[in-house]
């Protein structure tokens, strides 16, 4: 199961065969996964194969290839939304940005239903911020943004491509020990904001993430572990998404994979612009 609340919380993304109860809460008691289909013709089934493959939209059902094309287009919506936040750059448009993805992502959290609108608005929110802050750390550090977006992308790249060959998978033991850790990270996080706050880790930037241990900035090693971190997380998302695919969930639920995946990158890339500062800031 995915540490990701935007398939954890939904049964279309579990690795199992649903139950009919479970399919008729995605569909409903009289949806189309409950139907069945009629006794095909032998000259059918081969002018079937030779037809295009039905889409999402003929089918009703999500698909690996419908969650890509959303996922897609999110981040087309989040980039451009990212480049006016860069231009108009300021405390308030981080601060309206943040709070608006951080409400919209609790909502297409536990929303029962994916609604498409409110996802959209969430890249939308997240590019804000994204762009404000970014053009903050490109100020302090010139040339910051561009070596975190190649960062993200060439995990992202690498993650995706030890994906499809088989190379990284996750496990029951480890994906227990990532939520562990991911949770461990969350608190750490709240205090550290705390401390900063209160003054108490004085002018350090990253407050107990600028403290050296042996030479090294706390805030470098656990940076490079929170990589892996969510790492390990995009591959449970995909996994998740196959899994959604396999259940024959609704094709709504292409945009809460869509949705899960931007999460996580968002997430990735945070953590890569964090990373880069602590060691140029450590130079």
């Amino acid at each position: 199961m995915s540490s990701n609340p935007a398939f954890s919380r939904s049964a279309a993304f579990q690795p199992k065969q649903l139950s009919r109860s479970e399919l008729e809460a995605l569909y409903g008691p009289n949806g189309k996964a409950t139907t069945t289909a009629p006794a095909t013709r032998e000259p059918d089934i081969e002018q079937s194969y030779n037809m295009p493959a039905a889409t999402s939209a003929e089918t009703g059902r999500m698909t690996v290839e419908d969650t890509i094309g959303k996922t897609i287009l999110l981040f087309a919506v989040m980039l451009v939304s990212a480049a006016a936040g860069w231009m108009f750059a300021s405390i308030e448009v981080v601060v309206i940005g943040s709070i608006a993805g951080l409400v919209l992502g609790l909502v297409n959290t536990f929303k029962k239903v994916p609604s498409p609108g409110l996802i959209l608005a969430y890249s939308v929110a997240e590019g804000l911020a994204l762009g404000a802050i970014s053009n903050f750390f490109n100020t302090m550090w010139d040339g910051i943004v561009t070596q975190a977006v190649i960062g993200t992308v060439a995990v992202i790249g690498i993650t995706l491509f030890l994906f499809l060959s088989g190379r990284f998978r996750t496990s029951a033991r480890m994906t227990k020990i990532v939520t562990v850790a991911i949770i461990g990270y969350m608190v750490y996080q709240v205090v550290n904001m705390i401390l900063m706050a209160t003054g108490v880790t004085g002018d350090a930037t990253f407050g107990l993430s600028s403290m050296n241990i042996m030479g090294v900035p706390l805030g470098l090693a656990i940076g490079v572990i929170v990589v892996f971190l969510a790492a390990y997380s995009l591959v449970m998302d995909f996994e998740s998404i196959q899994y959604g695919a396999k259940n024959g969930a609704p094709a709504v639920y292409a945009w809460q994979g869509a949705f899960g995946i931007l999460v996580t990158v968002v997430w990735l890339y945070v953590e890569i612009l964090r990373l880069l500062a602590i060691a140029r800031g450590n130079d």
